[in-house]
């Protein structure tokens, strides 16, 4: 097949840096222009110094959009939307969105255009046939991955969420909490019970399990380490360890990325990859979740060239066989 002309606005952050890595590894891919308004005219490697020898391209303050086949927007969270606002797009062109802009339900179309809310492993079949994708957040992969299979067939009851994030969660603008000096042998709950993943959660998991209500009670923390999340998610629940294995085996048994076992589980087994591993534990009558994904790749972009595999017909898994940073 012809290869798949590419844009990437925001391409000097951490998730424009993590999509140019694994696009210059597609086999389908092109990346066509990387836009910088901070680096236009400097070269993709003076910021991303370990695709240096890998691609000769500089960052450009220029978007020829009719000259590619699907944008993604690495942006800060707001400026998409302000940028599609200014913005005609060719009809035929997909967008593929990084940012919160688009992922809840009550703001997520555009130009009579809805953004399907990207995780393949709840919407595959929408994102086949969509222009515009809604790309999750981080926490909201990790923690959904976890509860899918359960919402798929009951009404869930209370969850109690803990979640630890690297500092590259964070964005690569420094502030207080991101110094080294700060995360170094150190860690801190933060945005308790008001994380903004939570609204695009609970959509999710509510539209799924078809009820009312659901009561999400998540603590987010910063960790001293610069990839991967790990969640815990405690919820009453009736069903058997074997029958929960079961459950979620059978739910994830076409969706190549997730792998549930009954053993303990840990971030190196995901660092670099665009896996999601996930460990059930029944503790009488309680249920405990654990997941783990790598932030930056399932939990961004590694996730986003998931969803242009399917948006462009491919296998889900193209250009993303990845090793993961055991040692």
């Amino acid at each position: 097949m012809k290869k798949i002309r590419i844009g990437i606005l925001g391409a000097a952050g951490y998730t424009g840096g993590e999509l140019i890595r694994l696009l210059i590894l597609h086999p389908h891919a092109e990346i066509v222009f990387a836009h910088s308004r901070s680096q236009a005219g400097q070269p993709i490697h003076s910021v991303h110094a370990d695709i240096l020898g890998e691609i000769d391209m500089l960052f450009t303050d220029s978007a020829p959009l009719d000259s590619i086949d699907v944008l993604f927007l690495c942006l800060g969270h707001g400026e998409s939307r302000r940028f599609l606002s200014g913005t005609s797009l060719p009809h035929s062109l997909k967008v593929i969105d990084l940012t919160t802009d688009f992922r809840h339900q009550a703001n997520n179309t555009y130009q009579n255009q809805t953004f399907v809310y990207g995780l393949p492993e709840r919407n595959r079949e929408q994102i086949k046939n969509a222009n515009r994708v809604a790309n999750p957040g981080c926490f909201a992969t990790a923690i959904q991955l976890g509860l899918l299979p359960l919402a798929n067939t009951q009404v869930l009851p209370a969850i109690y969420t803990t979640g630890i994030t690297g500092s590259t969660g964070a964005g690569q603008t420094l502030s207080a909490t991101t110094h080294f000096s700060w995360r170094a042998n150190n860690i801190q709950a933060y945005k308790t019970l008001e994380h903004q993943h939570g609204q695009e959660i609970g959509e999710s998991l509510l539209n799924l399990s078809k009820q009312d209500s659901l009561e999400l009670n998540f603590v987010p923390w910063r960790g001293d380490f610069t990839r991967g999340i790990f969640i815990s998610s405690t919820l009453e629940c009736t069903l058997s360890a074997k029958a929960l294995q079961e459950l979620y085996s059978e739910y994830y048994a076409t969706h190549p990325f997730v792998h549930v076992t009954d053993q303990p589980i840990f971030l190196k087994q995901v660092v670099n990859t665009n896996k999601a591993f996930i460990q059930l534990e029944k503790i009488g009558s309680k249920l405990v979740v654990h997941s783990v994904i790598d932030n930056l790749v399932k939990g961004a972009s590694g996730q986003a060239v998931q969803n242009m595999n399917l948006l462009f017909g491919l296998d889900e898994t193209t250009g993303l066989q990845l090793k993961a940073s055991y040692f």
